[in-house]
């Protein structure tokens, strides 16, 4: 499909002007969408919307922003900041060292980002990652994806005034991230609400912050429930299908007695059940399984958590349009959902 990147990069706005309003703050303030949102009462992605005239937003949501930016004589200057670069700002996504790429999850993300990237008149590149956990080259402004504990790139990217966003969470950085802890909350209550106690916990590297923050949110479930958490259900599922299934398979057959499992993933939750079902054991009868993404196709009958894929990738756009602006340092946390499905039951 032919896209007319230059006359994106005029129509698309992204960033404001704030006019003249003696009844308003100094004149030579900049506003952000995120103000035009306060002021519509609506979201900053409604906004992005409907200054990007893409589908989706209601007649009268539309007109309601519409006269939120005439009341902030909010004014387009995008055309301004992309000729101060020279050129068509490029965005770059990295991935963090250790973080798998051809995974369902990032190509699915990577195909929002795509999209919402060049709707909003940029270029976009990936970026590969050097031996020493850095990006091999700059772009004008980078998303940040596999957030670990001590990420090199936060502070190389600070030195150099490069913006970014990243997926993940990290003090004083813009960032968006799915609400990981209460998604591992909703999963694991879930299961105790439906009379299970010995709940397995499959997870990746627990550096990550997303399987961190997931078996923090498990923990509290047990917690709260009454439920002493034991160091041998929390299992090392590679963040794969075949790690899943090996740890599952060997700790059964070990003699380890579950009859639940909390997946960090759907990938390590479809591993899992191809273990039990090979031992023999019926999903959800003896064991019952949830995961965590709610990816297409991977498994339409799992019990899951759902996340939003496509407005982490959206609000990272707008977020690093922020950023070009100068606006304040901010964050947001997208919420997650439980879809309860046929992979879970009442203990029997």
């Amino acid at each position: 499909m032919y896209i007319d990147y230059k006359l994106l990069a005029i129509t698309n706005i992204t960033s404001v002007e704030k006019m003249v309003d003696p009844e308003r703050k100094n004149k030579n303030q900049k506003i952000t969408i995120q103000q035009v949102a306060k002021e519509a009462g609506v979201s900053t992605g409604t906004v992005s919307r409907v200054l990007n005239k893409r589908p989706g937003v209601k007649s009268f949501t539309q007109q309601r922003v519409l006269e939120a930016m005439k009341r902030l004589n909010y004014l387009p200057d995008t055309a301004a900041r992309e000729l101060s670069l020279g050129k068509m700002a490029t965005i770059g996504l990295n991935v963090g060292a250790g973080s798998r790429r051809l995974i369902p999850f990032f190509m699915l993300f990577l195909e929002h980002l795509t999209t919402h990237v060049q709707a909003d008149g940029f270029r976009f590149r990936e970026i590969p990652t050097g031996p020493h956990g850095l990006p091999e080259f700059l772009t004008d402004g980078l998303v940040l994806f596999g957030a670990h504990d001590d990420d090199p790139r936060i502070s190389y990217l600070q030195d150099r005034n490069i913006p970014f966003v990243l997926v993940g969470r990290a003090n004083g950085v813009r960032w968006v991230m799915p609400d990981d802890y209460d998604g591992g909350l909703q999963a694991t209550r879930h299961l105790i609400r439906l009379g299970h106690r010995e709940i397995l916990h499959l997870s990746g590297l627990m550096n990550n912050q997303a399987f961190h923050d997931r078996y923090s949110g498990y923990l509290h479930a047990l917690e709260e429930s009454g439920v002493s958490p034991e160091k041998e259900y929390l299992l090392d599922g590679e963040f794969s299908s075949l790690g899943a299934y090996r740890a599952v398979r060997k700790a059964r057959e070990g003699g380890l007695e579950f009859s639940a499992i909390f997946a960090a993933s759907d990938e390590m939750a479809i591993g899992a059940i191809a273990a039990l079902e090979d031992l023999g054991l019926d999903v959800p009868l003896d064991v019952s399984v949830v995961g965590f993404d709610d990816l297409p196709e991977i498994g339409e009958n799992l019990t899951t958590i759902h996340q939003d894929i496509d407005r982490i990738a959206e609000t990272a756009v707008i977020l690093l349009k922020e950023a070009f602006e100068g606006a304040p340092v901010r964050h947001e946390v997208i919420p997650v959902q439980l879809i309860a499905r046929s992979t879970t039951s009442r203990r029997r």
